[in-house]
């Protein structure tokens, strides 16, 4: 394996996290599906392996600062594209539960590629848009955390990820740059979810700006939200 995965064994040493030769062949395994699958179709801009360890695997297992993810915990990736950050997490912490949506039916077919491929369990894939997806009650309000690495909006992502978090479980959107001003802006779509913005966590990947929004649903999400399809992007709560 040509491959230096020193970067990663340093971050796990800070959160003391046992990365075994297994998981590091399965990582790389992803690594070479995702750069051959990418030849036809539009996956990752990032191709170099030190830029996707770093931007992409590493970026996605950094949730451990914020969640406990060493332990049994059922988790929604909202608007998994090419598996981020849902395929690292589930490789990396193996007791967790991960369903992993996309609006893409072929990104679904390559993750399904995936997961087959690395032999991974207790995770399944889903091709869905939000909107519609939150209005199924075998997944509204059935999971503990909601993540999303998706760019949008916060109000918008609060909009379609909020809805299928438990009362008392967490959304934790993914954001990089300045986000205090987008925070104090989503607010009040937050509350009328019914959720409440507990913490901004700011971090550095490399001399990348990184941080998680973390989002406590504190009661019921109305059933009227989320809006139909294409609403919450065209016009934010």
């Amino acid at each position: 394996m040509k491959y230096n995965f020193d970067k990663l064994y340093d971050f796990a040493k800070q959160y003391e996290i046992e990365i075994t030769e297994k998981q590091i062949e399965q990582l790389f395994m992803f690594y070479e599906m995702l750069i051959e699958k990418n030849k036809v179709m539009n996956l990752t801009a990032i191709t170099e392996f030190d830029e996707v360890l770093t931007k992409h695997f590493i970026d996605s297992i950094s949730l451990i600062q914020v969640c406990n993810l060493k332990k049994d915990i059922k988790i929604l990736d909202m608007g998994t594209g090419a598996g981020f950050p849902g395929i690292p997490l589930k490789i990396i912490f193996p007791e967790i539960e991960i369903c992993l949506a996309d609006s893409l039916n072929k990104r679904i077919l390559f993750i399904d590629e995936v997961i087959d491929r690395l032999g991974l369990k207790k995770i399944h894939t889903v091709h869905a848009r939000a909107e519609d997806l939150a209005m199924n009650k075998e997944y509204r309000e059935k999971f503990d955390v909601v993540v999303s690495r998706a760019v949008a909006n916060l109000s918008t992502l609060s909009e379609y990820c909020v809805p299928f978090v438990k009362i008392g479980g967490k959304f934790i959107s993914y954001k990089s740059g300045e986000v205090l001003e987008e925070v104090e802006s989503s607010k009040s779509a937050v509350f009328l979810l019914g959720g409440k913005i507990v913490d901004v966590h700011n971090f550095l990947i490399d001399d990348n700006k990184r941080s998680f929004i973390i989002i406590e649903k504190k009661q019921g999400t109305p059933k009227k939200y989320p809006r139909k399809a294409g609403v919450p992007s065209k016009k934010p709560l």
